[in-house]
C-alpha cells in the first residue's frame, strides 16, 4: 500500500478547500470501513484523506416543514434510531439496521455508502424508494441531485471531482404511507445483500392503492423505482393475488433490464417472495 496523508477538517467550507488543494488527490473520509478496501483495489486511490467525521452539520438529522435532512456523515446507527427517519420512512431505519454488524452500524455513514455505490449497499433502494435528493458541494457552489441519478450504476456516480456529499433530503410521505425493506443474504447477519427490496405506499378511502412504490437492490444494472409495477397495483384493492401479479412483473422488469444470469435460477423465485411479502407489509395493517 502507498502512503498517504491525511487532515481533519473542522468546517464544510474548509473540507471543501482541503479536497480541492491543488497539487493533491484527496478523498473524504468518514466512517473508513471501506477504506483499506479502497487502497487494495486502487494502491494511488489518493494522496491525502481529509477527515470530515466530525463536522457537527454532516452528522445532523432533523426535519424542517415537509422534509427530513440526514446528515451524510450520519451513521447507520444514528440514521436507524432517528425519531424522525422512524416516524417518516420506516424503509430507510431498517435499511441502516440490516448493515453489518453493530460496529459497522456505529462507524459507517450514510454518505458513504452512497458514494461508494456498492450494488448491494442498503441504503440506495430505500433512500431511491423515498424520492431522496443527495445535496453536494463544490467550490462553485452547491448543487441537488436525486440519488437515483447520482448513482449511475455499480461503483459508479456523478459526484464531480472535489465535490462533498454534504447531506440527503426526502419529502415526508403523505399521511397514512407505509414503508418496508427487507433484506436476502448467505446468512442471518453481518452478511453482504444477495437482493433487497423497498417499498412505500398507501391505500385511499375505499381501500384501493392511491401511491405505490418499488425499488431493487442487486437485481438490476441501475437502481431505481419499478414503475411499471407501480403502475399496475395503483387503483386496485389490496390482496394476495395482487401481491404475486406484482411480483411477477418485478421478476419480468428484472430480466428484461439485466438478463437470465446465471444468478436468475436464484434470483427470479426469491425476488418473487420478497416483492409479495414486502407489498403484503406495506398494505396489510398488521403485517409490518
Amino acid at each position: 500500500m502507498e502512503r498517504f496523508g491525511y487532515i481533519r477538517a473542522a468546517s464544510v467550507s474548509e473540507a471543501v478547500a482541503l479536497l480541492n488543494e491543488p497539487g493533491l488527490k484527496s478523498r473524504a473520509l468518514a466512517g473508513s470501513t471501506d477504506i483499506i478496501l479502497q487502497f487494495r483495489h486502487d494502491p494511488h486511490y489518493c494522496d491525502r484523506l481529509v477527515d470530515i467525521s466530525l463536522i457537527p452539520e454532516l452528522r445532523r438529522i432533523e426535519q424542517r416543514g415537509g422534509w427530513v435532512h440526514i446528515g451524510a456523515a450520519a451513521t447507520f446507527s444514528d440514521v436507524m434510531s432517528n425519531p424522525s427517519v422512524i416516524a417518516s420512512a420506516m424503509v430507510l431505519a431498517q435499511a441502516c439496521r440490516a448493515v453489518g454488524a453493530v460496529q459497522i452500524r456505529n462507524m459507517g455513514t450514510l454518505g458513504g455508502n452512497v458514494a461508494n455505490a456498492a450494488a448491494c449497499a442498503d441504503s440506495l433502494p430505500a433512500l431511491i424508494c423515498l424520492d431522496t435528493v443527495a445535496n453536494i458541494l463544490t467550490p462553485a457552489g452547491g448543487q441537488a441531485l436525486p440519488v437515483s441519478q447520482l448513482v449511475t450504476g455499480p461503483n459508479r456516480t456523478v459526484l464531480p471531482p472535489g465535490g462533498l456529499l454534504v447531506s440527503f433530503s426526502y419529502p415526508v410521505p403523505d399521511s397514512g404511507s407505509r414503508s418496508a425493506f427487507l433484506k436476502l443474504g448467505r446468512r442471518n447477519a453481518m452478511a453482504i445483500s444477495r437482493l433487497t427490496v423497498a417499498a412505500m405506499g398507501r391505500l385511499d378511502e375505499h381501500g384501493r392503492v392511491a401511491e405505490a412504490r418499488l425499488v431493487t437492490g442487486s437485481a438490476t444494472p441501475h437502481i431505481e423505482r419499478l414503475i411499471v409495477v407501480e403502475q399496475a397495483l395503483t387503483g386496485q384493492q389490496p390482496c394476495a393475488e395482487l401481491y404475486q401479479h406484482a411480483a411477477n412483473l418485478a421478476v419480468d422488469e428484472m430480466i428484461r433490464l439485466s438478463g437470465f444470469r446465471w444468478s436468475s435460477e436464484y434470483k427470479v423465485p426469491a425476488l418473487t417472495a420478497m416483492t409479495a411479502r414486502v407489498f403484503a407489509q406495506v398494505f396489510e395493517v398488521g403485517e409490518a
